[in-house]
C-alpha cells in the first residue's frame, strides 16, 4: 500500500495522465510552429523558440510549489490575481455615492461581498456552513510519545486509528502555535502583590512578576493548540432557523443561501464532536468540545492570531443592544 494514497497514478515513464497531456501539448505545438514557419524563420531561430517551449512544458509538467503542481499553482495564482481584494460584509456591492466623483474605469474597484463559509454559530457551540454542513470545534491536548513505552505506544496508534476509523465524514486537525502575553500576568501579578498582607507572599508575588517582565523582553513565547474539526451534514425539510442562533448577520433577509432549509434540535456536529471527545480521552488526551463563545474566539484567532481574542460578556459590532425599558412616571 503506498504511503501516499491520493498520489495520481502514473501512466508510462513515472509520468501521470496530466503531465503526458502538458507535454503531448507543448510537443504537438512545437510541430506545428516548426512546419509552419521552416520555410520563413532560419532553422536555429526555430530551435530557440522550440527550446523556450520545451523548458515551459518541462517546469508546468513537472515543477512544484508550495505542494501544488506547477500548472495548478499557476491557474490559483492567475484566479487570485483576478478576484477582488476589497472585500464587504454587505449582501451585495453597494455603488459610490452621487457626491463622488468616479471615473468609468476606476483604478481602486468598490468592495465586493465577502462570502465567509459560516453563517452562524449556536449557543452550544455548532458552526452553521453554508456547503449544507455544521461544525463543532474540539480542542484537545497532546500526548508525548517519546516518554511512553513501546507497548504504551502502540496502544495509543492504535486508539487513534479506531477514531480514524469511525470517520463517516472529513474531519480536521488545526495544530497552530500561538504567542502567550506574559506582560498581562506579570501586571497582575504586580497588582496582586499591593494586596497581600504577607509580605514574604509579596515578595514571592513581585519576583514572579518580575521574572515574567524579564522573560517577555528575552523570548517570544508560544503555545500550542490543537483543535479538531468535526463535521455533519444537515436535515432539509424545515424552513425555519432556530430561535437560540447567533448570526453574524441580524437581518433575515441577508441569511445566506440554505441556512434556512436545517431542522430545528438537530446536533448532529455536536453530538459527533462529544464522540471524539470520549474517544480522546480513552487516550490520555484532555479534550473538550468549544460552546458558542469559544468557538468564536477559536475562529477570531485563526484569522488574526496576533490580535487578542474579545472579553466575554462584550457584545459584537453589528450586535444590537438594548437597555431595560424606561418607566415613566406619571405627573399629578
Amino acid at each position: 500500500m503506498p504511503a501516499d494514497v491520493d498520489a495520481p497514478d502514473t501512466a508510462a515513464y513515472g509520468l501521470t495522465f496530466r503531465q503526458l497531456a502538458i507535454l503531448a501539448v507543448a510537443a504537438l505545438l512545437a510541430y506545428t510552429g516548426w512546419s509552419a514557419l521552416r520555410a520563413v524563420l532560419p532553422v536555429p531561430l526555430l530551435a530557440a523558440g522550440c527550446g523556450v517551449v520545451a523548458v515551459v512544458a518541462v517546469v508546468l509538467a513537472l515543477g512544484r510549489r508550495d505542494g501544488l503542481p506547477m500548472d495548478q499553482w499557476l491557474r490559483a495564482a492567475i484566479r487570485h490575481g483576478r478576484a477582488p481584494h476589497a472585500l464587504s460584509t454587505l449582501e451585495q456591492a453597494q455603488p459610490a455615492p452621487p457626491w463622488v466623483q468616479t471615473l468609468p474605469r476606476p483604478r481602486i474597484p468598490l468592495p465586493a461581498p465577502l462570502r465567509l463559509p459560516a453563517t452562524a454559530i449556536d449557543a452550544d457551540g455548532q458552526i452553521h456552513l453554508t456547503a449544507g454542513l455544521d461544525a463543532a470545534i474540539v480542542a484537545a491536548t497532546t500526548v508525548n510519545l517519546a516518554l511512553r513505552t513501546p507497548d504504551e505506544q502502540t496502544a495509543l496508534i492504535e486508539g487513534w486509528g479506531r477514531w480514524l476509523n469511525s470517520l463517516a465524514a472529513p474531519a480536521q486537525v488545526v495544530v497552530t502555535a500561538q504567542p502567550v502575553d506574559l506582560r498581562s500576568h506579570a501586571r497582575h501579578l504586580e497588582d496582586t502583590a499591593d494586596r497581600l498582607d504577607d509580605p514574604v507572599l509579596a515578595d514571592a508575588c513581585a519576583d514572579h512578576a518580575a521574572f515574567l517582565h524579564e522573560l517577555a523582553d528575552r523570548r517570544d513565547p508560544l503555545r500550542r493548540q490543537v483543535l479538531l474539526v468535526t463535521p455533519a451534514p444537515t436535515s432539509a425539510g424545515v424552513s425555519r432557523v432556530p430561535r437560540n442562533r447567533r448570526s453574524s448577520r441580524p437581518s433575515r433577509s441577508t441569511t445566506a443561501p440554505g441556512a434556512h432549509d436545517r431542522v430545528p434540535g438537530t446536533r448532529a456536529a455536536r453530538r459527533r464532536a462529544e464522540d471524539t471527545a470520549r474517544a480522546l480521552s480513552g487516550l490520555g488526551v484532555t479534550a473538550r468540545v468549544l460552546d458558542g463563545d469559544a468557538a468564536t474566539e477559536a475562529l477570531a484567532a485563526s484569522a488574526d492570531p496576533y490580535r487578542p481574542p474579545r472579553a466575554r460578556g462584550i457584545a459584537a459590532p453589528d450586535a444590537l443592544t438594548t437597555g431595560p425599558p424606561m418607566r415613566r412616571t406619571r405627573s399629578r
